[in-house]
């Protein structure tokens, strides 16, 4: 699998020295580039671990899924809602689905 940054949403996260995403790579594979927007340094060292999609506040990050899991090219975004995650799996056919998974984190906080 593979993320892609688009550029048109990304805004970096304003003018922070680090972008949500930055923080959240266990690689550290991603960095500002030049325009204070978000840029992956190698895709192929990317460990498909979507901390990135889920970070990122603009949904600006895609992952890739790949042939050998039926994504022939579809791609997940992710929404963090604070109280679920809504995961998009755009299809090549240009169909949308949407998963809503409830966050942990906030679960778990309201115990």
């Amino acid at each position: 699998m593979s993320v892609k940054i688009n550029k048109s949403l990304c805004n970096g996260c304003g003018n922070s020295k680090e972008s949500r995403c930055m923080r959240v790579c266990p690689g550290n594979l991603i960095y500002k580039n030049k325009d204070n927007q978000a840029e992956i340094r190698d895709k192929r060292e990317c460990w498909d671990c979507a901390a990135c999609v889920k970070e990122c506040p603009r949904q600006a990050i895609e992952m890739y899924l790949p042939v050998e899991i039926g994504g022939r090219g579809s791609t997940l975004q992710a929404q963090d809602l604070g109280d679920k995650i809504v995961w998009k799996l755009n299809k090549l056919d240009g169909s949308v689905e949407e998963f809503n998974i409830q966050n942990k984190l906030w679960f778990n906080s309201n115990l």
